[in-house]
Order: C-alpha cells, then structure tokens, then sequence
C-alpha cells in the first residue's frame, strides 16, 4: 500500500535575515579618499533643496515663535490689541487647510512616502554605483601595476645581454 501525502500549496514567507556591513577604519579611509574627488550633480542638487526647506522651516518657526510672544504681551496686556494685526493672523489660520480630512491625512501620507522612496532608492542606486566605481578602478590599478612590474623586470634582462 503507498500512502501519498495531500499536496500543499507553496508559500512564500519574508524573513529578516541579520546583517551587517562593516569595514576597518583604513577601507574607511580609502573609499572616502576616493570619493572626494568625485563629482556628482544630484547630490549638490538634493543637498541645496534639503538645505533650503530646512532654512524656511527654520524661518517659519522663527515667525510663529513672535507671533506668539506678541500675542502673550497683548493677553498680559503689555501691549496694546492691534486690530489690523489680528485681522491678518485670522486671514492665516482661515487658509490653513484643515488636516482633520482623511483623504488629506491619506494624500500627505502617500506623497511623503513616495518622496522618502525616491530619496532611499537614490541613495542606494549611487552608492551601488560609487562601490562599482571603486572596483572598477581597483581593477585598473592592479592591471597598472602588472603592467609597470612587467616593464621594470623586462628591462634590467634586455639590459644584459
């Protein structure tokens, strides 16, 4: 009698696997002494765009920061009410988009998420590309090197005869 176990369907199951990518302090060294040099325009480009939005948040903070100390002196009463002031902070706050919409909430979500993705993948395709950089230059001074090994010991040989 042959007993034949039922078929089961296959399943794919992600697991993390443990990983860790470390150098000594001289590779270290190397590769950043290689990469100095190397000129790439996305990095400038992305690098000024972070440094700007971080400037006008640093700015925006700035402003909301006075705003507020104004309005503490005038509850305080330190200062005298200004209605022209106020009327413009009404104008702000009735323009500000109300974010209790969770379409709203879902669409900041999905583009911060889609922003983050560009920035990771570009991180990772130019790091990708830095390392095949690396290598290919490793390659072409060791090609290099044979390549002055085989001139200094063909000379001395032709020297002698």
């Amino acid at each position: 009698m042959i007993y034949r176990m039922p078929l089961r369907k296959a399943r794919r199951v992600f697991v993390h696997v443990l990983s860790e990518i470390a150098a000594h302090e001289v590779e270290e060294i190397g590769v950043e002494h290689l990469l100095r040099d190397v000129k790439d325009t996305t990095i400038s480009t992305l690098a000024t765009e972070v440094t700007g939005k971080l400037s006008a948040l640093k700015g925006l903070d700035a402003r909301l920061r006075e705003i507020r100390s104004y309005l503490d002196l005038v509850i305080d009463e330190k200062l005298p009410l200004n209605h022209e002031i106020l009327y413009h902070l009404q104008n702000v706050f009735n323009l500000l988009p109300n974010l209790n919409v969770n379409e709203l909430i879902k669409a900041f979500a999905v583009k911060t998420n889609d922003m983050m993705l560009v920035i990771y993948l570009s991180s990772l395709i130019r790091s990708v590309i830095a390392l095949h950089n690396l290598i290919n230059n490793k390659m072409l001074n060791k090609e290099y090197e044979k390549a002055e090994d085989s001139k200094s010991v063909a000379v001395p040989s032709a020297a002698g005869s």
